[in-house]
């Protein structure tokens, strides 16, 4: 039994284990012609919307602080798609020394979760506060990842772990958005989830575990960054315990959302700083 760190009340999170699996660049555009059958058994099996918006710029680590962090760049100050600190002062700090992210919020509330972060691309160490992580590792492409969180996820079985895939980005930037070779990218990404389902399988977790798969940004032609649609919709899909089935979010969602939605998850309270809104009609 975890107990809250102010009021000692104990928390009654939605589920024990929560696996959030992150794909750069993949764009919600892609969804009706992907060949991603363990994604969309995700999403028949949960609650998705594929209209997630981006802040701007539709870039990477902008977009993935604000998902992180439960505000936009005004707020928490990653402005550029590389931000390895603030380009401009973050509104507050926690004890982290960085803006309030979920990963924080998780840690000071369950002291003795087993959560990793596994990430492909090295911008990633600096949107998060790395001291909050019992494990953490940067491979050097998707295959490894994928291997390297089926091996966590069977060894440690954690409370909270965080998977991003650095694709298919790259390939978006250079065979192209919307393109066969990107296409065949999202297939490799699926089977790597199948993987990582599976090993949650394997590990006994599945009854109790709460899988949420998204993107940062998408793109179009060989680049992102921009204010189309192609950009800036994403997938946002939450799978498992107490999802309900088959539901499309209708709540507007915002990539700040994501972090207030996964604050909701492990029932923890969100910062007054955040702007970001729980998307509590996924529950059942």
């Amino acid at each position: 039994m975890m107990f809250s760190c102010t009021g000692g009340q104990p928390l009654e999170k939605k589920a024990q284990h929560v696996v959030f699996i992150g794909m750069d660049g993949w764009g919600a555009y892609s969804m009706p012609k992907a060949d991603m059958p363990n994604v969309k058994k995700l999403m028949e099996e949960g609650a998705y919307t594929l209209s997630k918006r981006t802040v701007l710029p539709s870039s990477s680590a902008v977009n993935w602080a604000s998902m992180f962090m439960g505000a936009g760049p005004e707020l928490h100050g990653f402005t550029t798609w590389g931000s390895q600190k603030p380009d401009l002062p973050s509104k507050e700090l926690s004890h982290y020394g960085l803006f309030p992210s979920i990963w924080g919020l998780v840690r000071d509330a369950y002291p003795e979760m087993e959560i990793g972060y596994i990430y492909e691309w090295d911008g990633m160490k600096y949107l998060a506060e790395m001291q909050a992580m019992s494990w953490e590792e940067n491979p050097s492409d998707s295959e490894k990842t994928a291997k390297a969180a089926v091996k966590y996820i069977k060894e440690k079985k954690p409370g909270y772990v965080g998977i991003i895939f650095a694709e298919p980005d790259y390939t978006g930037h250079g065979a192209g958005h919307d393109t066969p070779e990107y296409y065949a990218q999202l297939k490799k990404l699926d089977n790597y989830i199948g993987e990582i389902i599976q090993a949650v399988e394997d590990a006994g977790m599945t009854d109790e575990t709460i899988f949420v798969v998204t993107s940062d940004h998408g793109g179009i032609n060989k680049g992102h960054g921009g204010i189309t649609m192609e950009e800036m919709e994403t997938p946002f899909i939450v799978s498992g315990k107490g999802i309900k089935k088959n539901h499309e979010i209708k709540q507007s969602m915002m990539q700040f959302d994501v972090a207030a939605t996964l604050a909701s998850i492990f029932n923890v309270k969100q910062p007054a700083v955040w702007i970001g809104r729980p998307m509590d009609e996924i529950f059942e």
